[in-house]
Parts: structure tokens; sequence; C-alpha cells
């Protein structure tokens, strides 16, 4: 009796650790390849937004993303000839908001080739969208005291 009660208050433990049904699920669409095809901002003008504290939107656009989500890790690579290129590594973590709207709070922090932060700090963002084919983020940071939206759009690759 006590090893049946064991395994059942393991099997809760274990269970409740996992997240939810909805995150495992984004989880499992998210993984593979998938290419950073365009970045947009919520207002018209020219700016020099440098995302993550790497490089600016035009290096990143094209880059190619990793994400493994057995381990929460994943690698960027950067690979536009006129910009400081090579690969990335970072973990990130699903954390849900909302399940009526499927908005996601999504953190991705900038990590070494061990997955280890020098600094700790971490960038967050919404994932808006997410399918088999397509994701979309969204990064809001202030402009001269208002919201400012930042736009990622991906496709998978596989």
């Amino acid at each position: 009796m006590k090893k049946i009660m064991l395994v059942l208050l393991v099997s809760v433990f274990l269970t409740s650790c996992g997240g939810t049904k909805v995150i495992r699920q984004s989880k499992k669409i998210m993984k593979g390849v998938w290419e950073l095809t365009s970045i947009t901002y919520s207002e018209s003008g020219t700016f020099n937004v440098s995302m993550f504290s790497d490089v600016s939107k035009e290096c990143f656009e094209g880059s190619t993303w990793k994400f493994i989500p057995n381990n929460n890790t994943g690698t960027y690579t950067i690979d536009n000839g006129t910009c400081d290129g090579g690969p990335r590594h970072f973990i990130f973590k699903i954390q849900e908001i909302d399940a009526q709207t499927d908005l996601y709070d999504f953190l991705l922090k900038p990590t070494d080739l061990k997955h280890k932060s020098d600094t700790n700090h971490g960038y967050r963002v919404w994932l808006e969208h997410l399918s088999e084919a397509s994701m979309k983020w969204r990064q809001t940071i202030s402009v001269e005291g208002k919201p400012f939206h930042i736009y990622m759009n991906f496709t998978k690759i596989n």
C-alpha cells in the first residue's frame, strides 16, 4: 500500500511540474528550425533598434533559430555578410498568461555555449501566434513614454 501511495504522489508531482497541456503542445510545435523572416514596428518611421542587445533588425532578418524544448535551450545564427555573424545560444521559457486569447509570456535569455548567462539578463516577449508553419512574437518597449511594439515573424523550416 505504501508503494502505491508513493507512486501516486510521485506521479502527481511530475504531472504538476510539467506545465499545462497548452504549454507542452506549444513547445512541441516550436521544436525545430525557424527562419526570422521579417521584423516590423507598430509605428512608421526609421528606427535604430538593436535586437536583444545583439545586432540590428537588418542583421536579424533571415537569421535561423533552433528550439530544443526538452531542455528549454536553443540557438540563433546570424548569417548576414555585413553583420557580426555566427551562432548565439539562449534558454527560453513559455508561461501561459491567458488561455482564452492564446497569448503567452515568453522569456528569452542569451547564454554562452554551456547555457550559462554572464548577466542573468533576459528579454520578455509575447508569443502572439504559433502554428505548425508560422510564429509571431511581440516585444513592447517604451519610446518617449509611449508603448512601441516590435513584431518578429518566423516561418518554420523543419
